[in-house]
């Protein structure tokens, strides 16, 4: 038998991740006196930002009881799409962005018809089309970057309001748009049900599939837009771009309470846990670790954080 305080803790992973965060972020402060500068507040809140979007999507599909692998696949497709037609297209730089959410939207549908109308495997599914999507980058591209972005755009990525870089702000306002949909909203209640018994959600007339390529559209469109920014961010199109975001995305989500069955976590919790992930990256390049070391430690987080997940399930059910 666990404690009960202890056992509140673990069911109440929000609560639980949250007071994680805090001691990481006391336990930083000690370790590097840069840490806390206004600068290093800067950088951990703008990386925080692009992850922090496909961490909303992952987390997202994962209540539902989907994966997506292509998430950063299409962030980076999207972003030399961006690039292209701005350079070499001459579009206007704000036609060409939305665009390219449309794209990512279309990307997140084809997703989703070939998950719901074949009946595939969404894990599956994503790892080809990540594929696709990252081909198809490097074919457009040859590899090599597009530069020359217009600046018109350049405050979406590296502008600062009020002493916050402007793609956190983004992140923010769609975090707690998209939030009070899966609270309110008859939407969100169904991602919630077909997470928990898809067989169950048909019964009660909830349609399935519908939501399902819906959710994968909301994961293209937020891709896309974690793409553009990234792009406004930097000034140039770089076919690397979202190459590094599913793990993140994924750890951000289990960390912050979303099962790994579905059906279980919110939207909120799972920025928290990114934020941990974000703060410990932080302090590995402040101490001048390898940044080759970021995909090791977000693998490892992932691992940890599953297994946490599924070890303090099986406590909860024993304590009830």
């Amino acid at each position: 038998m666990l404690p009960k305080r202890l056992t509140v803790l673990i069911s109440n992973q929000q609560a639980g991740v949250f007071f994680a965060l805090v001691i990481i972020f006391i336990i930083s402060c000690f370790l590097s006196p840069y840490f806390l500068s206004s600068f290093n507040m800067l950088i951990i809140s703008r990386a925080l930002a692009f992850v922090g979007m496909v961490t909303i999507a992952q987390a997202l599909l994962m209540i539902m009881g989907e994966l997506d692998l292509s998430v950063g696949a299409i962030g980076g497709l999207c972003g030399v799409l961006g690039g292209i037609m701005m350079i070499d297209m001459k579009f206007d730089p704000f036609l060409a962005f939305f665009i390219c959410l449309v794209f990512g939207v279309m990307c997140g549908l084809v997703n989703g018809l070939l998950v719901t109308a074949l009946s595939l495997n969404s894990l599956v599914v994503t790892i080809g089309m990540a594929g696709v999507y990252s081909g198809l980058n490097l074919v457009i591209t040859k590899g090599l970057a597009i530069t020359g972005i217009p600046d018109s755009i350049g405050f979406l990525g590296k502008g600062v309001y009020l002493g916050t870089p402007m793609p956190f702000i983004i992140m923010l306002v769609l975090l707690f748009l998209i939030a009070v949909v899966m609270e309110k909203t008859p939407f969100g209640r169904y991602i919630y049900a077909i997470g928990n018994s898809a067989a169950a959600a048909k019964m009660l007339g909830i349609p399935v599939n519908r939501i399902r390529v819906m959710s994968f559209m909301i994961a293209g469109f937020f891709s896309s837009l974690a793409g553009m920014l990234m792009v406004a961010r930097l000034g140039t199109a770089q076919p690397s771009i979202g190459e590094i975001w599913v793990m993140p995305s994924i750890a951000g989500a289990v960390i912050g309470g979303v099962a790994t069955t579905g059906g279980v976590g919110t939207l909120v919790g799972a920025i928290i846990g990114a934020s941990i992930i974000a703060v410990i990256q932080n302090i590995i390049v402040i101490f001048g670790v390898s940044p080759y070391w970021q995909s090791v430690v977000s693998g490892a987080i992932v691992v940890l954080a599953i297994s946490f997940d599924s070890i303090s399930r099986r406590y909860i059910k024993k304590e009830e």
